[in-house]
């Protein structure tokens, strides 16, 4: 029996994972089938795009987007799939997509399965339907994710996470992650074989890791303290100097603990954190643009001990620092 989905189309939606995720699941049943000289199966998913009201669209980058149908219309959903959203990380979701955050929490209660891509979670945390769960999401927005919905449990290191009763709502991480739930979904209803000839026909291999790999360093969350944020530029400018977070609580004339919870209140971080992910940040682009001897380079940034360098790096990217250079120095002749 077919899967009745629905993926949800708006003008903030990424245009390009909406329909790579249309094309690959109107594909099952039917493409291997055809490589390979067989009779097309039935199809494993009846796809559609949807919008509030099935009008025409122009999307973020100008594309118009024809939906094929109203979210209201029927059939009822089995599944559903958010993409990613063109959001402010810093604000909260738009008010033009409560109508679809009504609708799929809705269509949730009468048991279709929920799930979503990137940026697409926050319109499900508004829904509530990841409340008192796990959930993931591009590393960009985890800190709306978690400020908006403080009931969810933001794991933003995984790139899938299934959740809730029967596991009915999986979140996905960054835009490409799409290509994981995919294979996912497919695997989940129609079999792993049938998952596993998808991914050969798309070349598509799933992430055999997080998402810590790609994260760069994001704003804290946006405040008004002048007080921390003077304490921000000059650790931006010194973190690597001996006890960089003693030194900002010496300028701040505040307490050492005055400060460490000040800071926090702001930023969201501790300042050893906030210290050490400037560290690791710049250790980053010195792997991924020059040659320099990885115990050069964790002097550089302003660790005494190479152990403390390469054990911080591992804890906060999830790979180790030769493994990083590794992977982004491959895209050297390219760029040559």
């Amino acid at each position: 029996m077919s899967l009745n989905t629905v993926v949800i189309g708006n003008r903030l939606s990424g245009t390009s994972t909406l329909f790579s995720i249309l094309d690959i699941l109107a594909s099952v049943g039917r493409d291997w089938e055809v490589l390979h000289g067989l009779p097309s199966l039935e199809p494993g998913f009846t796809v559609s795009l949807r919008t509030q009201d099935a009008a025409p669209y122009w999307d973020i980058n100008g594309r118009k987007v024809t939906p094929d149908a109203a979210l209201d219309e029927t059939p009822i959903p089995d599944l559903i799939i958010v993409p990613d959203l063109h959001l402010d990380p810093s604000g909260r979701l738009p008010e033009e997509l409560s109508p679809v955050v009504d609708w799929v929490r809705d269509a949730h209660a009468r048991g279709a399965m929920v799930t979503s891509v990137c940026s697409g979670s926050v319109l499900l945390g508004a829904a509530g339907i990841l409340d008192g769960n796990e959930a993931t999401t591009h590393w960009g927005y985890a800190d709306m994710l978690s400020r908006n919905f403080p009931r969810v449990t933001v794991c933003s290191e995984r790139i899938l996470v299934p959740t809730g009763e029967g596991h009915r709502v999986v979140t996905a991480g960054g835009a490409s992650a799409w290509a994981d739930l995919m294979l996912y979904l497919i695997a989940r209803f129609e079999g792993a074989d049938v998952a596993r000839r998808i991914a050969k026909i798309y070349l598509i291999e799933p992430h055999g890791h997080d998402q810590l790999t790609y994260a760069s360093l994001t704003a804290c969350r946006q405040h008004e303290d002048q007080l921390v944020a003077a304490a921000q530029i000059w650790a931006a400018e010194h973190y690597n100097v001996s006890s960089p977070v003693a030194a900002m609580a010496r300028s701040s004339q505040l307490t050492d603990r005055g400060f460490h919870r000040r800071f926090k209140r702001a930023t969201g971080q501790a300042p050893t954190d906030y210290v050490q992910t400037l560290r690791v940040e710049e250790a980053k682009q010195l792997l991924e643009t020059t040659e320099m001897p990885i115990d050069d380079i964790s002097t550089e940034v302003g660790y005494t001990e190479p152990s403390s360098f390469r054990s911080a790096f591992r804890k906060r990217v999830g790979i180790s620092a030769s493994a990083y250079r590794k992977k982004w120095r491959a895209l050297a002749p390219a760029a040559t």
